[in-house]
């Protein structure tokens, strides 16, 4: 089966089982129910079955990818933790487009500039390396 990714959009909302499993996944990157399970499940005892349907959720819900395997699939995300952390944060500052406002941009980098000056020139290499990445 093809790597489902995910595409522009809000994120869906998450159980807290469904961002168990995702940060399990995020921290070993690949793994099958049984192994998920073994993970998140011993605190709140709760059956295989279940956290198939929350691997299954997150599956429908783009976060996941899977490639079946003899007779399981094994799951892999679709954003990095970094990525679902950018879009949470976009999200909670009204979206991208109030990300990319002049306003938001410049308190952005002050933040940064205040706080790190080193994050601060890899930010000026990210923005030279974007638009080097867009020229024909």
């Amino acid at each position: 089966m093809a790597k489902r990714t995910r595409t522009g959009g809000p994120l869906p909302r998450l159980g807290d089982l469904e961002l168990a499993a995702l940060e399990h996944l995020w921290h070993v990157g690949e793994a099958d129910v049984v192994q998920v399970h073994s993970a998140v499940a011993k605190q709140r005892r709760i059956s295989v079955n279940t956290v198939g349907s929350a691997l299954e959720r997150l599956y429908r819900k783009r976060l996941l990818s899977r490639v079946k395997v003899s007779h399981a699939y094994r799951y892999t995300p679709t954003l990095s933790r970094d990525e679902f952390r950018v879009h949470r944060v976009a999200e909670a500052a009204g979206g991208v487009r109030a990300l990319a406002s002049e306003g938001m941009l410049a308190g952005f980098v002050d933040l940064v500039a205040d706080t790190d000056s080193e994050a601060l020139d890899r930010l000026e290499k990210l923005i030279a390396e974007r638009r080097s990445e867009s020229e024909p």
